[in-house]
């Protein structure tokens, strides 16, 4: 097959962040999953349909994990002091010890090693319940549990999850030590280096760690650092990522700033951690040498679940409040739902909850069945819950008005909390251009060869012309391939099947066209990309709900809450539908190239600007220690060990 990397046109930059992001993911799954079917205008209903049905499968679990839900709300709604938490950004060692008690802390950890053994499904329904309480309390058990000692759960040896796990189940946080001042959604380009010992004992690593979550209060670090490794095939020496585990007591390791105050999630505490020829024993690695950025990746997959989890209680909250609200609070002598466009809000957060519900929930049911290539299903997943959360909590706080923005009323610290959900774990920009480039990649580099053996063979080579005839009566002709077949749906619901498997043939068909006719620009052109990519993401929603009112369906539910969720879902088919098609048209309808003329304006003017006056990037390797310091009269402040606020601030911004 033809090699993306090869095609002309490609600029350097670009040739090289193929290569770069080729490295990251490995090798092909053998298998293709949902959203990368939907890329070829084709549907693998087996991985939608039934919908993942957990309490039939482990009823017991199951029984356990409502039991767990029911004494956790009781402590949620009773006890946890969820505004002093956002108010003192802090979350008390009691709320941390209570929490362990529960056995929130160990929920994944297997019992052996103290945990409670439970499933990613029954995990992220513990998460989505503390998200609809407390978004702080959320993010620091997702980050301790999803990316802070996964890895210690996947890759670790018998001996490491001995010595870890019984305690990171009880009694202590992890922290994850990934991002850097310049590594963000660039997991692959670590400054931190590792180095082996003379006598190969040890790992001396150097660099540093930002946005470690709970890196104050963590007893165990995983960090990701770069390594100089031979490979084994070619016998070249290459710089890979190799994953270590750290403790805090290490000689070097220093925990300079505990802390930023911050506009959401507040009582989350993101350190800044420095290593400076710190010594840890090769006991200490997980898994191989040069394979951190694969577990890296893979501690991701869950994170994103669990991001997903929280926004949707969140968002649920915020939702149910909201509604309540409209019910009760009258203008004009009628209640707020009365008027059109409130319940044209109301409709919106049904809908958009009711899919992050079933897209949370399809891709959990994945994970736990240990579908083979899960990775765009995991993107798809937080971009779409992020997304939508934040869009159905923008609408409660629209319906309270004045009320909704009062700090005492939860919906204004669950709008604060939402927000952080976009840009981590990947942001939602980057993912966009993720999920286009691995989506797409095998069909583009497929269509590509077909392309290369037409010009080599000229039209000479049967099996050559088999396969270029269709896919030239595709995007020359407009003769598009037959639409799939959605085969296990209730027939109430096969109109809807029908519509999906349409839009899906129709994805297919633009994705063709919009490669041929920007070639090789396509790989710079993000805005392109970011359209295909949310029309694939629209669709899996689809799917993903269209299966779980199917489930509903067949289970005999009725009600007034099944009568809401089914009419949100058609709701969000008729949504999905608009949305896919506007994509659509954007493709070849839209202000582009006004944009981007705009763009190239404003950044020509901002270079006329003097950098003292602004917040410069700390290591910007154009302008670093050229920008302002921020003002800090009345932020709180989190100094971090050994250091005074005023050293921690000058550290934060890059002034030593």
């Amino acid at each position: 097959m033809a090699d993306l990397k090869t095609m002309k046109g490609v600029a350097d930059k670009d040739r090289k962040l193929i290569e770069d992001a080729e490295l990251m993911l490995g090798p092909e799954p053998g298998s293709m999953g949902g959203i990368k079917n939907i890329f070829w205008g084709q549907f693998r209903e087996e991985l939608y349909f039934p919908y993942p049905d957990i309490a039939h499968e482990r009823p017991d679990e199951t029984a356990e994990c409502d039991r767990l839900l029911a004494a956790l709300e009781d402590y949620l709604r009773t006890e946890h002091p969820s505004v002093l938490i956002d108010q003192e950004q802090e979350i008390p060692q009691w709320v941390i010890e209570r929490l362990g008690a529960l056995g929130v802390l160990g929920l994944t950890i297997p019992k052996e090693y103290g945990g409670l053994g439970m499933g990613i499904t029954s995990y992220n329904r513990v998460l989505e319940l503390l998200g609809k309480y407390c978004g702080s309390t959320a993010v620091v058990v997702s980050a301790h549990q999803s990316i802070g000692c996964k890895a210690v759960m996947l890759y670790g040896s018998d001996e490491q999850k001995k010595r870890w796990l019984p305690h990171l189940a009880k009694d202590w946080l992890s922290a994850f030590c990934l991002s850097e001042p310049n590594v963000g959604c660039d997991a692959g380009g670590q400054e931190t280096w590792c180095e082996k010992s003379a006598d190969g004992e040890h790992f001396i690593i150097n660099g540093e760690k930002k946005w470690a979550t709970s890196g104050a209060l963590a007893k165990v670090f995983t960090v990701m650092a770069k390594q100089k490794v031979v490979n084994p095939k070619s016998g070249k020496t290459e710089e890979r990522v190799t994953a270590l585990v750290c403790t805090p007591d290490m000689p070097g390791v220093d925990i300079y700033q505990k802390n930023r105050s911050k506009c959401g999630i507040r009582g989350t505490w993101q350190a800044r951690i420095a290593f400076k020829d710190v010594k840890v024993p090769r006991a200490n690695l997980l898994g191989e040498e040069g394979r951190g950025l694969g577990i890296a990746l893979t501690c991701l997959n869950y994170g994103r679940c669990t991001l997903s989890a929280g926004m949707l209680g969140g968002a649920r909250c915020a939702m149910d409040q909201a509604v309540k609200w409209s019910q009760s609070r009258f203008q004009f002598g009628r209640p707020l739902a009365d008027f059109e466009l409130v319940r044209s809000r109301i409709a919106n957060m049904a809908a958009l909850v009711y899919a992050s519900d079933a897209v949370l929930y399809m891709t959990t049911g994945m994970l736990d069945r240990k579908d083979e290539d899960i990775m765009l299903e995991t993107a798809a997943c937080k971009v779409f819950c992020s997304e939508m959360g934040w869009r159905a909590v923008n609408d409660a706080l629209q319906i309270m008005g004045g009320e909704g923005y009062m700090t005492e009323n939860e919906v204004e610290r669950i709008f604060r909390d939402s927000r952080i959900n976009l840009i981590v774990e990947g942001a939602n920009e980057v993912m966009q251009s993720f999920i286009f480039a691995y989506g797409g990649k095998r069909l583009a580099e497929g269509m590509l060869s077909i392309k290369e053996a037409m010009e080599k063979f000229r039209f000479f080579n049967l099996k050559v012309l088999r396969a270029g005839i269709p896919l030239g009566l595709e995007v020359f002709l407009g003769v598009r391939k037959r639409a799939p077949k959605i085969t296990r749906i209730h027939d109430s619901l096969r109109p809807h099947a029908k519509r999906l498997c349409a839009l899906v043939r129709e994805h297919g068909h633009q994705f063709k066209i919009a490669s041929k006719r920007y070639d090789a620009k396509i790989i710079e052109r993000q805005c392109v990309q970011a359209r295909v990519a949310d029309s694939a993401m629209w669709l899996h929603a689809y799917a993903c709900a269209l299966s779980r009112l199917d489930q509903q369906i067949r289970a005999g539910e009725d009600g007034p809450e099944f009568e809401r969720d089914k009419a949100a879902a058609e709701h969000f088919f008729a949504m999905a539908q608009v949305e896919v098609e506007r994509n659509f048209t954007g493709l070849f309808r839209n202000a582009d190239e006004t944009m981007l003329s705009a763009a190239s304006a404003a950044l020509k003017y901002a270079e006329t600007l003097p950098n003292d006056r602004f917040i410069i990037a700390e290591k910007s390797p154009v302008a670093k220690g050229s920008g302002r310091t921020p003002r800090q009269e009345g932020v709180k402040q989190f100094p971090g060990g050994g250091h005074s606020a005023e050293d921690a601030h000058r550290l934060s911004t890059g002034r030593r």
